[in-house]
């Protein structure tokens, strides 16, 4: 691959998602506190994939439009902008591609030591570098966000997002090529050990031999690394464009607010182009599409109704929990889901009312009895 290349559609996708939820992400966690000012005297956003900062067809690359966005925030006079409180680092191993990144930059901002925040950009690798230079930049005990954005091979330890995942209010978003699942010849064991966390929880995943199911099972392992790394909660999804190849990606926060900030980013992708964020545990029905958040009434996307089918099948629970669940273990459903779901499915008869009275978030409820011929 040469020092630019095209933006293929799924990545584009994602940059809107980035987009969105970096726009909440940045007030949330640069906003004042009465008592000492500032909610956090520090934050810190790593890319750690940083790229040549451009495509082959002018379109800006993430370190340019996260930078953009950070500095034309709607809110940005309310942020309290500085270069002490405010480190932007980005790191991209190919020297071509760091040098390109280098003059994108300044091409579109200046000198960088002139900006009102603090914008590192070094050569180096992200499994081997970023901890280091978050150590050096004194990010420890105040939020990180770690974007780990490699098209190709993903090979950055678990001890990376372990220590990320002990530190206060950060998170990390990884993705995964199209081919990373079908290619593992082109990495060690020695570096699959290092990401996964030890041999005995990736060799199920290689295991799998059908096609459909070993993206899933692979996401699903990576999935659980974070777990064990130490994220309360962790996300799973598959980005499919309309045109071209899909991208699998994995969030790790500690927060269910920052669960709710991601799928909300999620809600407000355009999909005028046909991407939709895709459950690994849909196998069985079609993706409608987004579907505005707010205008769920008399439309239920497909996936829905199978995911919480799935949930049934483990036994009667309240629409609460049902909709707990959706937060934690799917995608993109959000709890207030759960209640419109189980009108339209009751309406359906896919799913019954177990307690009396009026359908609520405390209601009962269940599959059918299976017909006995």
């Amino acid at each position: 691959m040469g020092v630019l290349w095209k933006l293929e559609p799924a990545t584009a996708a994602k940059h809107r998602l980035y987009q969105r939820y970096l726009d909440a992400w940045w007030p949330i966690l640069l906003q004042t506190s009465q008592r000492t000012g500032f909610a956090f005297p520090r934050v810190t956003l790593l890319d750690a994939f940083a790229g040549p900062g451009r495509y082959e067809d002018g379109e800006p690359g993430s370190p340019v439009f996260v930078l953009d966005r950070l500095l034309h925030h709607h809110a940005v006079e309310r942020m309290n902008l500085n270069r002490n409180r405010v480190h932007l680092v980005f790191i991209e191993k190919d020297h071509a591609r760091y040098e390109h990144l280098m003059s994108e930059l300044v091409a579109a901002f200046g000198p960088l030591a002139d900006l009102p925040v603090r914008v590192e950009v070094r050569r180096g690798d992200a499994g081997k570098d970023s901890l280091p230079v978050l150590t050096e930049l004194g990010a420890w005990g105040n939020p990180i966000l770690g974007i780990f954005d490699s098209w190709g091979s993903v090979n950055v330890p678990l001890e990376v997002m372990s220590r990320i995942a002990r530190n206060r209010s950060s998170e990390v978003i990884t993705t995964f090529g199209p081919n990373w699942f079908s290619r593992r010849e082109e990495l060690n064991t020695d570096i699959l050990d290092a990401v996964f966390g030890g041999r005995q929880f990736w060799t199920p995943a290689e295991d799998e031999a059908r096609p459909d199911e070993r993206w899933r099972a692979w996401l699903g392992t990576y999935r659980n690394a974070l777990k064990r790394a130490g994220f309360a909660h962790q996300l799973q999804f598959q980005l499919v464009p309309r045109t071209g190849q899909p991208l699998y990606l994995v969030f790790g926060t500690g927060s269910p607010a920052g669960l709710k900030a991601m799928k909300e980013a999620m809600w407000k992708v355009d999909d005028r182009d046909g991407e939709s964020f895709r459950d690994p545990r849909n196998r069985g029905s079609a993706v409608a599409g987004q579907i505005d958040l707010f205008q769920m009434d008399e439309v239920i996307d497909p996936e829905l109704v199978e995911l919480v089918t799935q949930r049934l099948s483990h036994g009667t629970a309240s629409v609460e929990t049902i909709g707990q669940w959706l937060l934690t273990e799917t995608s993109r459903w959000m709890p207030t889901h759960a209640l419109r779901a189980a009108r339209q499915m009751r309406q359906d008869g896919s799913l019954v009312v177990e307690s009396t009275g009026k359908l609520t978030t405390r209601s009962m409820v269940g599959l059918p009895a299976p017909v006995r011929s």
